[in-house]
């Protein structure tokens, strides 16, 4: 049930991005919105697996196209000098919904039942729906997207290595974070861990609206510093375990870290491929569900196995690849700006 919705954006993003052509980008928002309420509607009143599995899907092909095309559009529906502000707004959304959703959904199953879970979830993807009926404006398409674009932005090694770190950084999250519970339990009542996880979502929340406002200038030291922060949370986690403060304080630092992550990423690769937007938006979104559905089930499997030390010893060496891709993109940059300026050094010397 957790791989499965990770699975279908990674499958849909592209593929829908492509298909959609030049449609008016409204309404395939309206039409992703509404295919969204009927997968609540299909878990809600699913009576085994299988039909609960196509009500995932259903989410999962819908989230992955809403969230491609999303970020696609922001700056479109602002001034260009708030496109990075207004691109931190939607994904403060997918953090809010990341973190918040897991313990509203616990809360309301609490006293009700897992149906009503889903049920109260599509009573809130109808008023959603109602209000992009109502306030986004036309977004036509003045230009198709083609397969050929994928390919472009795929041979490139500045945006191969870009998605390979977004990856390694989700992956270890969503490998480890996936099963904190078990290793908040031993410490922390169910109410606590439920209010420890609403405090890593609001901290998320406002290092997301913090971080819109020096992201654009400061790029590589904010990408750099959240995935140190995230091997610092991580760390705390194994390290301080079974101090109540220490690991309290372990939660807060990875909020803080996960709250900015998906703007700091979301920025990287708008810049990297500034010429293909929609493929650069659309590879983004499917190389975070590869992460978070392979991520979320490799850890289980360790967890299963091996205890839940063990995985996330496998997310501190995610993290640590997440740097190193990081540190392989600087010195690429910088070895191409260096034979800009030799050229140009050149050039200047034979006239």
């Amino acid at each position: 049930m957790v791989t499965t919705p990770g699975v279908m954006p990674a499958i849909f993003a592209p593929t829908l991005i492509v298909s959609a052509g030049r449609m008016d980008r409204r309404i395939v928002f309206l039409l992703l919105t509404a295919v969204l309420l009927v997968a609540n509607i299909v878990s809600a009143f699913s009576t085994n697996l299988a039909v609960m599995l196509v009500g995932r899907a259903l989410l999962g092909a819908a989230f992955g196209g809403f969230w491609t095309l999303a970020t696609a559009a922001a700056p479109r529906l602002v001034q260009p000098k708030d496109a990075a502000r207004a691109t931190a707004i939607i994904l403060a959304g997918v953090t809010c919904a990341t973190v918040i959703g897991v313990p509203l959904g616990t809360f309301i199953a609490s006293f009700a039942s897992w149906r009503m879970s889903f049920t109260a979830t599509a009573g809130l993807v109808a008023i959603a729906l109602l209000t992009q009926a109502m306030l986004v404006p036309s977004l036509p398409s003045a230009s198709a997207l083609r397969v050929s674009d994928f390919m472009s932005l795929l041979r490139r090694p500045h945006a191969r290595l870009s998605l390979l770190m977004v990856a390694f950084v989700f992956g270890a999250h969503f490998s480890t974070y996936t099963y904190i519970a078990p290793l908040l339990e031993h410490d922390f009542s169910l109410s606590a861990i439920t209010l420890l996880l609403f405090g890593f979502g609001l901290i998320g929340f406002f290092s997301n609206a913090l971080m819109s406002m020096v992201v654009a200038d400061h790029l590589k030291k904010s990408v750099a510093f959240m995935i140190l922060l995230l091997l610092v949370a991580i760390s705390s986690m194994l390290l301080l375990q079974h101090s109540t403060i220490g690991e309290t304080a372990g939660m807060l630092l990875w909020g803080v870290a996960f709250g900015a992550m998906p703007l700091c990423f979301s920025v990287w690769i708008q810049r990297g491929t500034a010429d293909l937007p929609k493929a650069g938006s659309a590879m983004f979104v499917s190389i975070i569900q590869v992460a978070i559905a392979a991520g979320s089930a490799a850890g289980g499997a360790i967890v299963d196995r091996a205890g839940v030390h063990a995985d996330f010893a496998l997310g501190l060496g995610l993290a640590m690849l997440g740097l190193v891709m990081l540190q392989r993109l600087v010195a690429l940059e910088t070895n191409r700006w260096r034979a800009v300026a030799f050229k140009q050094a050149c050039d200047a010397s034979a006239e």
